[in-house]
């Protein structure tokens, strides 16, 4: 097994700062002549001392970026704590340490806002100063809304998708099958943070759904997670930007290439969005509901919703939450399975995003499409469907593929570009969500060739942020910390137990 240490070339970029003339085309790289992916896969992770291997050196990752209580996403790129991150670390950390596990989520919980959101970054005081933009100088929320925690630290005005009820509901099965001290703790721990979950749901459901659609809107691209998508292009366009003045790109001194990461023109329109957001709407909901240029019905972050909120009514049936509250989240299941039918594209086998301002679906074809199989509840047709799509060239079935594993946008998609951050490459904890769908939608072939293609790619190119689909290289940031939690969780797995678990 080998792993690598840095991403790409190891090449580091001097700060640069940019401001509208900071140069905005897209770089476009020459797609490599790559023989068919049968001709270049790795041997299968084999042997036991392979597998304690790549474990010892996620726990290493973990260890490394662990910082006391919380965990920052990269050792250098991103020196915070990012809300979805740690989610997806607490549930590899659960099979290290139930106690550090749960620790990660109570102190992202603690900087909850009053109306329930949990936010996107909760910046770390003691990073550098110059380690991270834009920082806590920049987004100040305490002193942008009354709704804000108090600071320090302060916290970013977004959230992102919503998969703490998951990490939750894991960590807690992670304990049920240790010591009576482990499973006693895990139950205290669920009584705890069950309040905030409940109150994140109905915040994601109320203030980011007025509409009572079912499904969840965003204000920012940051706010989905899969910030230069080119699910978001048509409502970037289409804005009208001011002057956001110079800004510094500390981001490229962490990549080998400035391809791997959004172009300035992004930039600058992300940074005008988050103006707005903090100083014009002052982070009131209504206010940004209201006359926000950019507002779209996410389907990724409304299908993790759904499966978070089964995972939230588990919780409250082991808690024997009153019968009022479970009513409530299993509406919110059924609601939210009924939107993202609404968002279903016939020709492209996709669910869509639906850009609210320009009232029209955002036609692109990225792994968000693949929605409803996160969201489960699948009719036999539906789920049929969507397996077609996954394995049709456009995305697994594409021969030029290193690994078997789902680019982040479709190889037919014109805006496909195979080292540009979520506009094509492969992402480990996508892959992770994937499995988790295919596992929950009783598909356990199908999700154990994932899960094994996953673990092969880890071993042989290390715990990357993400990959070039074509190439395998590694891309973004090494070493991060998500990356190692899901594969922290696919190491321990065993897919006869899940499946005597199904049946």
């Amino acid at each position: 097994m080998t792993t690598t240490g840095s991403p790409d070339d190891g090449g580091k970029h001097k700060e640069i700062g940019v401001g509208r003339s900071g140069g905005s085309s897209r770089v476009e790289e020459p797609l490599a002549d790559v023989p068919p992916a049968k001709e270049m896969r790795p041997p299968r992770l084999g042997p036991p001392e392979d597998v304690e291997a790549l474990t010892s050196e996620a726990a290493k990752v973990l260890r490394l970026n662990d910082m006391g209580g919380w965990t920052k996403a990269a050792p250098e790129l991103y020196p915070h704590q990012w809300s979805w991150d740690s989610a997806f670390i607490a549930i590899g950390l659960a099979h290290l340490d139930i106690r550090r596990a749960a620790r990660e989520l109570e102190m992202l919980f603690a900087h909850q806002w009053r109306t329930g959101k949990v936010p996107h970054i909760v910046f770390n005081q003691d990073a550098p100063p110059k380690s991270y933009f834009p920082g806590p100088e920049h987004w100040a929320c305490a002193a942008a809304s009354p709704d804000a925690p108090p600071a320090p630290p302060y916290t970013s005005c977004l959230s992102q998708p919503p998969v703490h009820a998951i990490a939750v509901l894991r960590i807690w099965e992670a304990a049920s099958s240790g010591s009576e001290g482990e499973i006693s703790f895990a139950r205290a721990f669920l009584s705890g943070i069950y309040p905030g979950l409940l109150s994140w749901h109905r915040y994601l459901l109320t203030y980011r759904d007025p509409e009572g659609s079912g499904l969840v809107t965003i204000y920012h691209p940051w706010g989905s997670g899969t910030d230069n998508s080119p699910r978001w292009d048509k409502p970037l366009e289409a804005l009208e930007v001011g002057d956001v003045g110079p800004y510094p790109r500390y981001d490229l001194r962490h990549v080998g290439s400035p391809s791997q990461r959004p172009t300035n023109a992004d930039y600058e329109r992300y940074l005008w969005l988050m103006n707005l957001i903090k100083r014009a709407h002052h982070c009131d909901e209504p206010n940004i509901y209201e006359s926000h240029p950019f507002l779209v019905k996410d389907v990724l972050t409304s299908a993790i919703l759904v499966a978070a909120n089964e995972a939230l009514l588990e919780i409250a049936s082991l808690l024997e939450a009153p019968e009022e509250e479970l009513d409530l989240v299993r509406d919110w299941v059924d609601r939210g399975r009924r939107a993202l039918e609404g968002c279903w594209d016939l020709e492209l086998g996709l669910s869509l995003d639906y850009d609210l301002r320009a009232d029209r679906p955002l036609r692109v074809r990225t792994v968000a499409g693949f929605a409803p199989l996160i969201a489960g509840g699948l009719s036999k047709e539906r789920l049929g469907a969507l397996l077609e799509t996954l394995d049709s060239p456009a995305f697994l079935g594409h021969r030029g593929l290193r690994w078997p594993l789902p680019p982040s946008t479709s190889t037919d998609d014109s805006r496909f570009h195979p080292r540009s951050y979520w506009r094509g490459p492969t992402w480990p904890v996508f892959n992770w969500l994937l499995w988790w769908s295919l596992v929950r939608a009783g598909e356990h072939e199908r999700a154990e060739r994932l899960r094994q293609t996953a673990l092969d790619q880890l071993a042989v190119r290390g715990f990357g942020e993400y990959f070039d689909p074509f190439t395998g290289q590694l891309l973004g940031s090494a070493n991060q910390s998500w990356t190692a939690a899901v594969a922290l969780d696919w190491l321990v797995h065993d897919p006869a137990q899940e499946n005597r678990m199904a049946s």
